[in-house]
């Protein structure tokens, strides 16, 4: 019988939580081909922006497992910097998990820039092992919030 699991990862950047919310998050389709381009070759929304219920895709280069991603945004506030989305095709769903969400959540920290808190959750399909996917997984997420920080760093005027 398949079991949900879960992993946490925290990451500091040297910038504000609501400028790496909006380009690391709100807005990574867009950034995300420009500073990663290596893996993803483009992103678009698919239906919505932003918004509850809006659904994005990205799609990835040969250096990743899968060709494609989307992900359902399922919470959003702002105001707090933080979100929760579904993976509901490609990424490994119906491959080796049945299910997926993540939650990401940036907070301030005392030096003035902040901390990603991404707690996420999956449930493997029967007979499917987890092996170094989480380290991977946790590669990734960081990859993806150290090239927004680098990009915000280098655009002061960016996201503000």
């Amino acid at each position: 019988m398949a079991s949900t699991n879960s992993w946490t990862h925290e990451i500091e950047c040297a910038v504000a939580a609501p400028r790496l919310f909006r380009a690391g998050v709100m807005d990574w389709h867009t950034l995300a081909p420009k500073l990663a381009s290596h893996i993803v070759a483009s992103a678009h929304p698919v239906e919505g922006e932003g918004n509850i219920g809006s659904v994005r895709q990205f799609n990835f280069t040969s250096a990743m497992p899968f060709s494609l991603m989307k992900e359902r945004l399922d919470f959003v506030d702002a105001d707090k910097c933080e979100c929760k989305s579904t993976l509901i095709e490609g990424g490994g769903i119906g491959v080796a998990i049945e299910t997926a969400t993540s939650h990401i959540k940036i907070e301030p920290s005392a030096n003035g820039g902040s901390v990603v808190k991404v707690d996420s959750t999956y449930k493997l399909l029967p007979g499917v092992e987890v092996k170094d996917e989480i380290t991977k997984a946790k590669e990734s997420v960081t990859a993806i919030f150290k090239a927004a920080e680098a990009y915000l760093v280098a655009n002061p005027e960016a996201y503000n």
